[in-house]
């Protein structure tokens, strides 16, 4: 199936967030890889014998075949790939998975179709099911993915004003989106550590399934998380809120 004349779409999907809509039906919120993010509506998904019941549940990931109404796609079928519910079943998991997804709805613009990072959206969810990497790291290299794939990534390699080459710096650029070397400091950015710097660095050009492979010490996690914070807060019109419940624990 493709966008041919009944506009009928074929897309592997994961869902963001659901919403109750009148008695029966759910507003579902999709990231898929064809269509990028989308609004759609499944019909009946609330009733106890809904063939959508598990496919329109969070973190679902399938294959969903969908209908372009006029304001909202609707869900005609779905092949469920991995439910990803065990994700539920643990505090940590569940909420860093809701943020990842929160992470999408803000900062994706409806219909923009990033395949490559669906990519690395689903392999997140896998590593989180499988419980295969620290949680803050994935997240750290995740948030650096994102900026990157919609336009605001970063350069740890050379200066982001005269493009000198680094080879270390203890200074970021939160308007040049990078390291500063020392001749071009300037007031609108941070000292950072060196190894803060280094860190920032590396994940910037790992592959998330390698991250296991660096263990990262507790003052430096906290450094390299406000960074990105202020990053993520300055780049996108509205600032995720789905990681604060570990401030107050």
């Amino acid at each position: 199936m493709g966008d041919g004349f009944l506009a009928i779409f074929k897309s592997r999907a994961v869902v963001l967030k659901t919403q109750d809509f009148k008695e029966k039906d759910k507003i579902v919120w999709l990231f898929s890889e064809k269509l990028g993010k989308i609004s759609s509506i499944a019909r009946g998904a609330k009733t106890s014998k809904s063939k959508f019941l598990s496919s329109t549940q969070p973190f679902c990931f399938g294959e969903y075949v969908l209908y372009r109404g006029k304001n909202l796609y609707t869900i005609n079928e779905v092949e469920t790939i991995d439910s990803f519910q065990g994700i539920l079943k643990d505090f940590d998991s569940i909420t860093y998975a809701s943020y990842f997804c929160e992470l999408i709805i803000i900062a994706l613009n409806d219909e923009e179709s990033i395949r490559e990072f669906f990519k690395e959206f689903v392999k997140a969810f896998y590593l989180i099911k499988n419980k295969a990497v620290d949680l803050e790291i994935l997240t750290r290299c995740f948030e650096m993915k994102l900026l990157k794939f919609t336009g605001y990534g970063f350069d740890f390699d050379r200066c982001s004003i005269c493009g000198k080459k680094i080879i270390s710096s203890n200074y970021i650029s939160f308007q040049y989106h990078g390291g500063i070397c020392r001749n071009c400091r300037r007031s609108n950015g941070t000292n950072i550590s060196y190894t803060g710097y280094s860190i920032l660095r590396f994940l910037n050009n790992i592959e998330l399934e390698n991250i296991n492979r660096i263990s990262i010490p507790r003052e430096v996690k906290n450094e390299i998380y406000k960074i990105l914070n202020i990053f993520i807060s300055q780049s996108y019109s509205k600032k995720p809120k789905s990681l604060e419940i570990f401030k107050y624990l």
